[in-house]
């Protein structure tokens, strides 16, 4: 007998009033809206098979809903939960809080509609999405990533080197690949080569062929990277740990577009463009004579800056949802997205391994979540917020000793503007500055 299997559906069980509006844009979008009633502490009322989503809706303020909403999400940690808040509710509130943490996103009134199917597409869809990264490859929507798109596309077309420069893990690779597949030469080879994981002695080898018997161990012709991408592009990452001889060799190469085999004296015509990666100084290498000065302006005629993870907070989030879709895709996951302190942990932390190790993090952090949710833990980001608390209230203590020195320094001195200055040593201007910042009025001080 067939069985017929029940279409999967996608659901937004809202505990709450949705308007009519809101409804309408959800159902116009897939989603189905379940109306439920926090109070009676119900269950969630959906088949196996669908994809669900909860809505706390909390712009009536009522204490006793938001009490009962808490609950539910107590209840119910396996779910993924929205929430909606009015522009006037305190974030700062016990229970308002626990409710945002548990809360992959929240709104706050009127409700952007449009922004809040977004959410529900990233949070429940049914299959992962990853963001669109356009045609360059790259991900980002940062200011400085911005800039990093606009020079590829401008770069890709013209027939010279590009020299891709940033710190360990910003993603100079991805730049290079980026840079090829907006070329004339995307549909040639991408030859991408680590010169600093090359062994010393067998540089030359690697990079441009050995002929047969050329030293020992060469049994047969060895055809070099730059020949295997004939026609189109090979990437040097790490090019400031090339060898000085094989510097030469591939100063030769660029002026000349020609190259010989280890043990051979024919030139070899080759149409190859050259990208080239460095985390080091290469000016400071130059002067150090660990890199070739003729060589260095021979790659550095376009340059790339790859901007650090810190630079781009606009990104990190957004990477890392994309990083978690794509593992998801691969493997089994209960983590879905990242709390509201996962997400804070992840602004706050300077990320010295950059995207990389934002990579890896979350991919670490996919596997050991036990819920829907990916927290500070998961992350083992826990101490960031520790710390940012920390300089939170040092910062505090500093405001208020601040105020306190201005106002007896000002009652010493008979609030003699003058004095007071020449005492605390600043200009008569900075007293009047540092009495509009802490609201001290000068006259009902007196």
């Amino acid at each position: 007998m067939a069985v017929l299997r029940e279409e999967a559906r996608r659901c937004v069980v809202w505990f709450g009033q949705p308007a009519g509006e809101e409804r309408a844009g959800l159902a116009q979008a897939g989603w189905i809206v379940r109306v439920a009633d926090a109070g009676t502490q119900g269950g969630v009322g959906m088949r196996n098979n669908d994809t669900v989503v909860a809505l706390a809706d909390l712009r009536h303020g009522d204490p006793a809903i938001a009490h009962a909403m808490a609950q539910l999400m107590a209840d119910h940690p396996w779910l993924p939960w929205v929430a909606l808040i009015p522009p006037d509710m305190s974030a700062h509130e016990p229970l308002i809080d626990r409710i945002l943490e548990a809360s992959i996103e929240y709104f706050s009134t009127p409700v952007d509609v449009e922004r809040l199917v977004e959410a529900l597409e990233r949070i429940g869809g049914d299959q992962p999405r990853a963001t669109d990264t356009g045609e360059s490859g790259i991900t980002g929507r940062s200011a400085a990533m911005g800039a990093v798109v606009a020079s590829v596309r401008k770069y890709a077309p013209v027939e010279l080197p590009v020299l891709i420069t940033g710190e360990t893990g910003t993603g100079k690779e991805v730049a290079a690949r980026a840079l090829h597949s907006l070329s004339a030469r995307a549909g040639r080879p991408f030859a991408a080569i680590n010169c600093g994981a090359l062994p010393p002695n067998l540089v030359q080898s690697e990079l441009f062929g050995h002929e047969r018997g050329a030293f020992t161990g060469a049994n047969a012709r060895r055809i070099g990277h730059f020949e295997t991408a004939a026609g189109g592009t090979v990437f040097l990452d790490e090019v400031g740990d090339l060898p000085l001889d094989a510097q030469t060799s591939l100063l030769r190469f660029l002026q000349e577009g020609t190259l010989e085999r280890v043990g051979s004296s024919v030139l070899i015509k080759l149409d190859v463009r050259v990208l080239a990666a460095t985390h080091v100084d290469l000016e400071k290498a130059v002067e150090q004579g660990r890199f070739r000065e003729d060589l260095y302006y021979r790659l550095n005629v376009l340059r790339l800056r790859m901007p650090p993870l810190r630079e781009r907070e606009d990104d990190v989030v957004l990477l890392a949802q994309r990083f978690l879709d794509a593992f998801r895709e691969q493997h089994p996951s209960r983590a879905r997205a990242f709390s509201a302190s996962a997400r804070r942990a992840m602004l706050e932390f300077t990320w010295p391994g950059n995207v990389r190790e934002l990579l890896n993090r979350v991919q670490r952090a996919a596997v050991v979540a036990e819920d829907t949710l990916i927290n500070v833990n998961d992350l083992d980001l826990a101490d960031v917020l520790t710390r940012q608390a920390a300089r939170s209230s040092l910062g505090s203590t500093r405001v208020a000793a601040e105020r306190d020195a201005v106002i007896a320094c000002l009652r010493e001195s008979r609030f003699n503007v003058s004095e007071c200055a020449r005492r605390l040593k600043v200009s008569r201007v900075t007293i009047y500055r540092l009495c509009k910042k802490h609201q001290l009025a000068l006259d009902e001080l007196r």
